[in-house]
């Protein structure tokens, strides 16, 4: 069906500390490959960081996207709202926190409410490609006066024939 909406998608990437003091990284999609422990938090974190822009990138929004939000029970703001509007690719990632990435495709009213949002793509309609223009081209019509139905029946116009100019009249004095 040309209309139909298909599931919003989610993509998250964690940076996890380990008791030895290395961190990991992690995507949820279980293709991408993930570099080694390592106790350099801060070129991880990095990496996190590139990793979800990339998803962003490859994925791109699509408009007949649902909203992803909606369908997980807007677990990523707390006012409820109803989904409504554009599908838009976000980012989600609190600073203070700094571990957790979350790409997702939600629409702009779940959008409005999410905390610490970054909107990377928007989701617009394709617009339709017009098809293959008619080898024959409508012939220009000849311009008609207000009032008349056809160039024939239209009075030829005379620039000679104009208004009498009045004179100036003088102002009254009322009195």
């Amino acid at each position: 069906m040309p209309g139909s909406r298909v599931p919003g998608r989610t993509w998250t990437v964690r940076l996890t500390g380990h008791s030895d003091h290395t961190v990991s990284v992690t995507c949820s999609t279980a293709a991408c490959k993930m570099p080694p422990r390592s106790k350099d938090a801060s070129s991880m974190r990095r990496f996190a960081a590139e990793h979800v822009k990339a998803h962003g990138r490859l994925a791109g929004a699509r408009p007949n996207a649902a909203c992803s939000c909606g369908s997980a029970q807007c677990t990523l703001h707390e006012t409820r709202v109803h989904c409504a509007g554009t599908s838009l690719l976000v980012l989600v990632h609190n600073p203070a926190v700094g571990q957790v990435w979350t790409l997702a495709e939600v629409c702009q009213a779940c959008a409005r409410n999410v905390p610490h949002i970054t909107i990377l793509a928007t989701g617009k309609p394709a617009l339709p490609t017009p098809a293959a223009p008619s080898l024959e081209q409508p012939t220009q019509r000849a311009a008609v006066p207000g009032g008349f139905s056809s160039p024939e029946a239209a009075p030829d116009p005379s620039p000679g024939r104009r208004r009498p100019h009045r004179p100036h009249r003088p102002n009254r004095s009322r009195g």
